[in-house]
């Protein structure tokens, strides 16, 4: 028995995660789950950009650059990050997010692609004000990468990150790495 074409829809719209198409990084079509974690409604996001979706234009760039230099032989692509709710009582609200996706030409990273999204607010709280790069720095720390790995992932010096990290620590008052890796983690209310 072959699923008709109704049933696809139906599996997109009701996935238990965010899902988006995209083209060219615009969105071409989003889920229900999506709208619902960026408090969103279609027409603000059909045919925009991803950059609606950042925290800034800047962190918008730098994770398409990446993406681009770290897919894998499949096209594929994971993190977590730092994302920014686009409407609703909760416009403007940052959020730590994880992303999965999957460019379907891995020689032309952002030609299409398939997106999921995991709002993970439940789970961890943005509990102090980061600049952009320490957002992306405090998402590698979480993920368990050391200053070599951050720098490299982020095409920085392991000094820098260092920097970057000592910063955080100041922020959160954390006197260690797993301390500030603990902080970084802490769940919501």
């Amino acid at each position: 028995m072959t699923p008709s074409v109704a049933d696809y829809r139906t599996a997109f719209d009701l996935a238990p995660v965010g899902l988006v198409l995209s083209r060219e990084r615009l969105m071409v079509d989003v889920n229900r789950e999506l709208l619902r974690i960026f408090g969103a409604d279609r027409e603000q996001l059909i045919g925009r950009s991803f950059e609606l979706l950042y925290p800034t234009a800047d962190e918008f760039a730098r994770t398409g650059e990446r993406i681009a230099a770290q897919l894998d032989a499949d096209g594929r692509y994971a993190d977590e990050r730092v994302m920014k709710r686009v409407g609703g009582p909760a416009a403007g609200e940052l959020f730590w997010c994880h992303v999965l996706g999957r460019a379907l030409d891995p020689a032309r990273p952002h030609a299409e692609g398939i997106w999921a999204f995991e709002d993970l607010s439940a789970q961890r709280v943005l509990a102090v004000q980061l600049t952009p790069r320490e957002r992306e720095v405090a998402a590698l720390l979480v993920q368990g990468l050391t200053s070599k790995g951050v720098g490299r992932h982020l095409g920085i010096s392991p000094r820098t990150v260092d920097v970057y990290r000592a910063r955080l620590m100041k922020k959160t008052g954390a006197a260690t790495t797993p301390e500030l890796v603990t902080k970084l983690l802490q769940r919501g209310p």
